[in-house]
């Protein structure tokens, strides 16, 4: 037996309960892992709460990351004791995913742990870690700090606050832009030159502006990647990972061909195994345990529960830690 998020519907509506499971009721997959930690993201609170159409099979256990020991093994590629840290493939969605004690999961959607790195410390950096430093390395590969500010956009989630801390270490100047102005000393003190308010860029703007950002990482879509691409400088990057104002992009392709603006799109959920373990030692070379365990919280299974709506309510800043035995 072991415990679990499960998720139901009933009449149109998902409930969320923590339920002891059987062993056998697990999905197929070759590695069966016992999870230590997990993490609460935005898609799993929308999945718990029933807010977004995450959830493509019923029942489900939500949570689309992981980091645990192999405990069963019929694959070559990892055996009993490994470590291993899951993020992505769908899991959480339509294969049952880490907010539980177990899971089985094919050994393709798994990532041996770096050495240096704890499960714990792997969940603090989780799927919100893995993204930033994606969208980081897309934008080192033409980018170097000396080449100007770089914006990032919801730099108060998950995402954006790591993008932030590791854009700092790695020496670039970081302009941090978000709707929660109370939280300017925490962003200041991850690593922000300067905190903007989201407005200025929320609200549709003109299709070139003045030029500004050297490079962009840009966590909410709509008119803010719009107007960040506008302002952004000629040859510049634009790392576009989320989509929290939205999935339009009201733009026109003044900045792509008249500045040479590149618009990379980062998904981590299908990354291939090169790219993730690029990604994962990065963070561990740049990203101490310390400082990004203080970026998070600590909750156990049953809190994740009530914890995902005050996600959803914006009411959350950095990450959360689930230590799914606790």
């Amino acid at each position: 037996m072991f415990n679990a998020i499960h998720l139901t519907q009933q009449d149109g509506k998902t409930l969320a309960a923590v339920k002891a499971l059987e062993a056998s009721a697990l999905p197929e997959g070759d590695v069966t892992v016992d999870v230590e930690f997990s993490s609460l993201n935005y898609k799993d609170a929308l999945a718990i709460t029933g807010r977004g159409p995450i959830v493509r099979q019923w029942p489900m256990v939500p949570g689309i990351d992981f980091a645990g020991t192999v405990g069963e093994s019929t694959s070559p590629e990892f055996k009993a004791g490994d470590q291993v840290i899951l993020t992505g493939w769908g899991v959480g969605e339509g294969h049952w995913g880490g907010l539980a004690q177990q899971a089985r999961v094919p050994a393709s959607y798994l990532v041996a742990m770096p050495a240096g790195l704890t499960s714990r410390h792997a969940m603090a950096i989780g799927t919100a870690g893995l993204t930033a430093m994606l969208c980081v390395l897309a934008i080192e590969r033409d980018i170097a700090p000396q080449a100007g500010e770089v914006l990032v956009t919801g730099a108060n989630g998950g995402v954006g606050s790591f993008a932030v801390s590791l854009l700092a270490r790695r020496g670039f100047r970081v302009v941090a832009a978000t709707g929660r102005p109370q939280e300017a000393a925490r962003l200041k003190a991850l690593g922000a030159h300067e905190v903007i308010g989201r407005e200025s860029l929320s609200a549709p703007g003109k299709p070139l502006q003045k030029e500004r950002w050297a490079a962009v990482v840009d966590c909410v879509g709509s008119h803010t990647l719009a107007n960040a691409c506008a302002a952004t400088k000629y040859g510049g990057v634009v790392a576009a990972c989320g989509l929290a104002q939205g999935m339009d992009f009201p733009s026109t392709v003044a900045p792509f061909i008249l500045r040479g603006v590149t618009l990379v799109g980062i998904d981590s959920v299908k990354a291939e195994l090169p790219r993730r373990l690029e990604a994962w030692t990065q963070l561990q070379r740049t990203l101490g345990a310390d400082e990004t365990l203080a970026m998070t919280a600590t909750i156990g299974l049953a809190q994740a529960i009530p914890a995902a709506q005050e996600l959803i309510d914006g009411k959350v800043a950095g990450r959360l830690i689930v230590d799914v035995n606790a």
